[in-house]
């Protein structure tokens, strides 16, 4: 029987370069195995480091300095060590989207920081609400340590935020003091239409703290990610790492593989991510329309589907889980854990076939899942 694994995050194995990883672990192992037996430092690799920041500055449209740029375990290390480094032991406050990624939220809650989450729409953090949340701490005598933020293909929601909201967003964590944390771990997943710049291309504050990841369009199996930013800000944050730096054979060949830049795989694996999106969100209106509202990602690698408030979340779980079908139920991604009528559907591995098969599966649990059949009562995302 198949299995329909719309659960786990994670890019296509079908265009996996294998022979061209294979020629650059060859090169790599042959032009450096004499530094495989030494320790790679708090920054990491160099020309990765070099590679990484040609990668920014041709995006970004600004210069980037690979001085500024260290080499993380996958981008969640940057996740914990910009939070180990930026709380003090008292009222460590991070501010969030109010859906955010459960791995940032079980490292953030791990070591003992409070999350409040900002509500979005389908512009992504939502600034009135935040702006109001700031206020609301301000008087009561607290300060939050930094605002985090997927600003783009967010996960789980995939929203994108504008360019208009990120200055605004950039503006009120100034008018705070608040350094801005911008994961980007999905910034080469990209579909379609303009590409807004990161926050650290739109302003120059020493508060600009950028997160990037090689898993999302390489592959996680590498456990490679960056972190950027200006120092002190850099040395205060990977003072906190005590692993004498990141895998460097890994790190060797993927500068070997991406030697002449990283957009020629992204040409490759883009188009069929966003066939694969596509897939979806065509079973998805054939299936079940009248009854959900669903996100079209203009990146990344996630599809953010809400249902009616009478959808028994057990039983769906369950009901689908009983035809293999599985998914992200909306709750593990709440800050809170709130209990809430989305579901996340990732589609970036799974086979073509599989998608147009296992939608109107989960179409059918969700119906049967329902408490009553009443008519949708809304129209947006949120």
């Amino acid at each position: 029987m198949s299995v329909y694994d719309f659960a786990v995050g994670q890019t296509n194995p079908e265009t996996f370069p294998v022979e061209a990883f294979k020629q650059a672990a060859i090169r790599a192992i042959e032009n450096e195995h004499e530094m495989f037996n030494q320790y790679p430092g708090a920054l990491g690799h160099l020309r990765l480091r070099e590679l990484m920041a040609e990668r920014e500055s041709q995006r970004e449209g600004v210069p980037v300095d690979p001085h500024k740029i260290a080499i993380t375990n996958g981008s969640m290390q940057s996740v914990t060590l910009v939070g180990q480094a930026l709380m003090d032991g008292h009222d460590d406050i991070v501010i969030t989207e109010e859906f955010t990624y459960i791995g940032t939220i079980s490292a953030y809650k791990g070591i003992g920081m409070e999350m409040i989450g900002i509500p979005l729409d389908e512009d992504g953090m939502r600034m009135d609400a935040l702006e109001d949340t700031l206020a609301r701490l301000a008087k009561q005598g607290r300060k939050p340590k930094f605002i985090y933020s997927l600003t783009t293909y967010q996960n789980p929601t995939g929203t994108n935020m504008p360019l208009q909201r990120k200055q605004e967003l950039i503006r009120i964590a100034a008018a705070y003091d608040l350094p801005l944390v911008e994961d980007n771990c999905y910034g080469d997943v990209h579909f379609e239409g303009d590409k807004v710049p990161s926050a650290f291309a739109l302003d120059e504050s020493p508060n600009q703290i950028y997160i990037g990841s090689l898993s999302k369009i390489l592959a996680p199996g590498v456990r490679l990610g960056y972190l950027l930013a200006s120092e002190p800000m850099l040395t205060r944050i990977v003072s906190k790492r005590f692993d004498a730096g990141s895998n460097y054979f890994a790190s060797a060949v993927v500068a070997e593989f991406y030697r002449n830049g990283i957009w020629e795989h992204c040409e490759v694996t883009n188009p069929v991510l966003k066939h694969k999106r596509d897939l979806l969100i065509g079973a998805l209106a054939n299936t079940l329309d009248d009854i959900c509202v669903w996100s079209t990602p203009v990146g990344g690698l996630f599809l953010w589907l809400r249902m009616p408030d009478d959808v028994d979340m057990g039983k769906l779980v369950a009901t689908a889980g009983e035809r293999n079908v599985f998914f992200m139920p909306g709750a593990v991604f709440h800050v809170q854990n709130e209990q809430v009528p989305y579901i996340r559907l990732a589609f970036g591995h799974v086979p073509d076939h599989l998608i147009e098969a296992g939608i109107p599966i989960l179409a059918q649990c969700i119906k049967e899942s329902r408490t009553s059949n009443e008519a949708r009562k809304f129209s947006s995302l949120f």
